[in-house]
């Protein structure tokens, strides 16, 4: 996933094993992979690759990863995916050791959660940032404005104008697990 490009904004956050189908048929390049467990993660990431997906795993979801750099390496080098999501900046420092792309999650509840947040980042230095709860237009502008690294923004989006006024704020994508608008 490159910097800032979007030529197609959305990214299916894939939280049921079912919805794993839609993703293949979709136009979404990125998944985010929220299910499952390590017994049928390479079948998972091959099918995706197989239809031209770049897989990125959450390492917190998906059952069976532990949370250190032996855990990242080996999702890199055996599964061969392109990144890790994780609200861990220790998950994040491996990914960029195990020369993945990595996407850090973190959670807006109040102004000092952000600013901690932006301290992780700058220690971190995540590829991505991904934003939770997506729908704070005037949060989603100040965070991009502060950050210099691209910005996807998710949670509780449901309709079509969130979606647009998302990415009208500054959002570079939007992680959604609604199946419509893959």
């Amino acid at each position: 996933m490159s910097a800032g490009r979007r030529s197609f904004p959305i990214i299916a956050s894939i939280t049921k094993p079912e919805q794993i189908e839609a993703a293949l048929m979709s136009k979404v390049e990125q998944v985010i992979l929220m299910t499952g467990d390590i017994l049928h993660l390479a079948e998972v990431v091959d099918r995706l690759h197989d239809a031209n997906k770049n897989v990125y795993v959450h390492v917190e979801m998906v059952g069976g990863i532990g949370r250190d750099q032996a855990a990242v390496q080996y999702l890199a080098e055996e599964f061969r995916i392109d990144g890790v999501v994780s609200t861990k900046s220790q998950v994040i420092t491996a990914a960029r050791q195990a020369g993945i792309a990595s996407i850090q999650r973190i959670f807006a509840i109040d102004t000092a959660a952000v600013d901690t947040a932006v301290k992780m980042i700058a220690s971190s230095k995540p590829d991505m940032i991904e934003l939770m709860p997506g729908l704070m237009p005037r949060v989603i502008a100040e965070l991009k404005a502060r950050l210099n690294k691209p910005l996807i923004v998710g949670g509780l989006i449901r309709h079509d104008e969130e979606i647009a006024t998302a990415l009208e704020s500054g959002a570079n994508y939007v992680s959604i697990g609604d199946q419509r608008f893959w």
